[in-house]
């Protein structure tokens, strides 16, 4: 057997399709930084850079925890023949009612949010809550499609949300438009168009079925909720902690925007068995096959090392030269940066791994433990006497370490390491 059928055997079935669309949609992050970064100043650069984090944080942080569980029971109940409608139902009022709390603050703290984060500008608070909005509404969806196995339409969703990223932007550089709240509005443009083209398959698979009950849904869900939080917050939290500390620092804070993109090309890839392990996982716990458990596990994880460290290896030797080049950023990150950066985002690959397999073997509460850990890791190297930009780079590094430390050992205990025949 060659290694590329090794490496697609190991792989949950539906990764290739997934995988297309992540890969549409990471070479659109890519493209609309840069289009970004070579038409808007400074100023301007740094604060879509926030506000790019904040949609990656946040936003995330509280919508994909309803795309988890959603996939979750959907995996369940498709494995049952039992219909998911009622999931559906239930997810979206959920994410909702998630979205409203959000929007409720943003609304009341607009003046003082765009004063501390975006130069005063309250227009970037309103496309803030658009990014959120369109999160909302595409991680229902997404969910239900994972769930059901139709990876064809869930990449197809992430591939047109990647064309518009690209292609929106793309005009807006071109036309030489200046603003950077048109820059911004592509975050809900984009996504809430994807979704709006692949809802059918959404609708038609989702049969009428038994009751879903609330406490299904949201038994682990504020757990979820706190760890992908935290994750989110250790894996971005460099931009946002480097602007708040060094308030004048507009190039650095561009700078490492750009930087952690570059230096987490991986997790794009990464994000192309994600979501097909999670419902693989949720499969094999909801049949008792253990051993394909176990064994779907241990290949995930070894290929996400190994896709880390090639990664890393990549950026660390290209990283300082192709960030001027093609975002436009400030020249101030060497090699040493991307080593800190990449090393960093392999750790927290391998933690996004072992808390899939927390989630699916009844561990939410250690999952969400091993994050306060490593929050904790991460905010006592941040407020260290180190120089500004290590202490933030060896933060993520350090705090992504101790994450994984922990759940390895409570994996370990749960799951096994068996070796599997």
């Amino acid at each position: 057997m060659s290694l590329l059928d090794r490496i697609t055997t190991a792989l949950p079935t539906g990764t290739a399709f997934v995988g297309a669309g992540t890969a549409l949609l990471g070479i659109a992050s890519y493209v609309h930084l840069a289009a970004a970064g070579h038409t808007l100043d400074v100023d301007d650069m740094a604060s879509f850079s926030v506000l790019w984090t904040v949609v990656s944080s946040i936003g995330l942080g509280l919508f994909f925890p309803v795309e988890q569980e959603i996939t979750r029971l959907v995996a369940s109940r498709t494995v049952h023949g039992d219909g998911v409608a009622p999931v559906l139902r239930r997810g979206a009022a959920l994410s909702l009612g998630l979205l409203a709390a959000v929007l409720v603050p943003l609304a009341v703290f607009s003046g003082k949010i765009a004063d501390v984060f975006f130069h005063g500008d309250e227009s970037l608070v309103l496309a803030l809550g658009g990014a959120f909005a369109a999160l909302a509404v595409a991680y229902v969806t997404r969910g239900v499609l994972a769930g059901l196995g139709r990876f064809q339409a869930y990449g197809t969703q992430l591939g047109l949300d990647g064309a518009l990223r690209i292609v929106l932007p793309g005009i807006l550089a071109v036309a030489g438009v200046k603003s950077v709240f048109a820059f911004a509005a592509v975050l809900t443009v984009a996504p809430l168009i994807a979704v709006l083209l692949t809802i059918r398959p959404v609708l038609s698979g989702s049969h009428h079925g038994s009751p879903a009950h609330w406490r299904d849904l949201i038994e682990h869900l504020g757990l979820l909720v706190g760890s992908t939080l935290l994750a989110q917050v250790l894996v971005n939290i460099a931009v946002i902690s480097t602007k708040l500390i060094s308030t004048n620092d507009d190039a650095l804070v561009a700078a490492l925007l750009s930087a952690l993109v570059l230096a987490r090309v991986p997790l794009f890839v990464f994000g192309a068995f994600q979501v097909s392990l999670l419902a693989g996982l949720s499969s094999a716990a909801a049949e008792g096959d253990r051993a394909g458990y176990r064994r779907l596990l241990l290949r995930a994880a070894t290929i996400t090392g190994g896709l880390g460290v090639a990664g890393g290896i990549g950026a660390t030797a290209l990283g300082p030269a192709l960030l001027p080049a093609l975002f436009g950023a400030p020249d101030v990150l060497t090699a040493v940066d991307f080593a800190w950066l990449s090393l960093g985002t392999t750790l927290y690959m391998l933690a996004m791994v072992l808390g899939q397999a927390l989630l699916t073997s009844g561990g939410a509460r250690k999952q969400l433990l091993a994050w306060v850990v490593g929050t904790a890791v991460l905010l006592a190297v941040t407020f260290s006497s180190l120089e500004l930009r290590t202490r933030v780079e060896v933060a993520y590094t350090a705090g992504s370490f101790a994450v994984v430390a922990f759940m390895t050992l409570v994996v370990r205990a749960r799951v096994g390491y068996r070796s599997p025949h």
